[in-house]
């Protein structure tokens, strides 16, 4: 029979050993049912009869077809891969310059970071909200360089179908470059001064500096600046719904509102179905490569 010390010891040992799964055990249960349990089920009701309510007769691929030859499924790949270059282009430079000239290490460094970083902390809804008011041609910018003197400025972006995905755009690019000047500067301030300080000694100037020693230094904060903009770019639901509603028409549509538009409006949920899935094999071709990396570098 064990003594009271003996018992004692024995149980702190299972504890600790067992405690940690005890408390992750009920999160991960959660996330197994309500995450990787509903893509299991989204994945099935793509390939069954479902319409307005699920329906779990299996009908191949049947709903693929009719996805791709949705002709508004098509305009929205062509809005995302519009939305995604620019989106991802226009983030990275203005995070880029943003972050060189922050590097400089002027003295109102931390009020310039706050102030590009704010926009981040607004919700997608609350940006594409304030830009809807500013792009309006009835009280935005258009309204107010008329006002100004020059009754011919025409500005009419969000209410021409051609044009309205530009402004998701501009929205998204303005919310997002704060946290990419952030993620470039941390890279920067990472750079061993002696690299730049032998450099000078050589003779090369801040340009050269920067594009050849310095940037080649910080190319995995390229990546992960590609990848984390690429995943907000595919999701991207709310910034659309706020500013265009995905209008005029469906000009503005994207893989996620047109989702949402054939599950809860038009209650075609097998396609809506097939184009989450969809959009999950694009997430997957873009995270898996990043991953395989990560998973293959060798620990430092």
């Amino acid at each position: 029979m064990m003594n009271p010390k003996s018992r004692r010891v024995a149980v702190d040992r299972f504890v600790e050993r067992w405690l940690p799964q005890i408390v992750v055990s009920p999160i991960f249960a959660t996330s197994l049912l309500f995450v990787y349990g509903f893509i299991a089920w989204t994945v099935y009701i793509s390939f069954t009869k479902s319409g307005v309510m699920p329906n779990y007769t299996l009908v191949g691929f049947a709903q693929y077809v009719r996805l791709w030859s949705t002709p508004r499924w098509l305009v929205a790949l062509e809005n995302l891969f519009i939305f995604t270059s620019l989106f991802i282009i226009g983030c990275m430079l203005i995070g880029l310059v943003l972050a060189i000239l922050l590097d400089q290490r002027i003295r109102v460094e931390g009020v310039i970071r706050t102030i590009y970083l704010y926009p981040m902390a607004l919700s997608f809804i609350v940006t594409g909200t304030a830009w809807k008011w500013i792009l309006n041609p009835t009280l935005g910018i258009e309204k107010i360089v008329q006002d100004l003197g020059f009754p011919g400025f025409n500005f009419d972006w969000l209410v021409d179908s051609n044009m309205a995905i530009y402004t998701i755009v501009i929205a998204g690019v303005w919310q997002s470059s704060g946290y990419v000047m952030a993620l470039f500067l941390a890279g920067l301030r990472s750079v061993d001064d002696e690299i730049i300080k032998a450099a000078a000694i050589d003779g090369a100037g801040p340009f050269r500096t920067y594009w050849s020693i310095i940037l080649p230094i910080v190319r995995p904060v390229f990546f992960s600046s590609f990848i984390i903009l690429s995943h907000l770019a595919i999701k991207s639901f709310d910034l659309v719904m706020a500013l265009t509603g995905g209008g005029p028409g469906y000009a503005t549509d994207m893989p996620a509102t047109f989702m949402y538009s054939f599950a809860f409006q038009r209650s075609e949920l097998g396609t809506a179905a097939a184009s989450a899935v969809m959009m999950l094999v694009t997430v997957t071709a873009i995270f898996v490569p990043y991953l395989y990396s990560e998973l293959r570098r060798p620990a430092r």
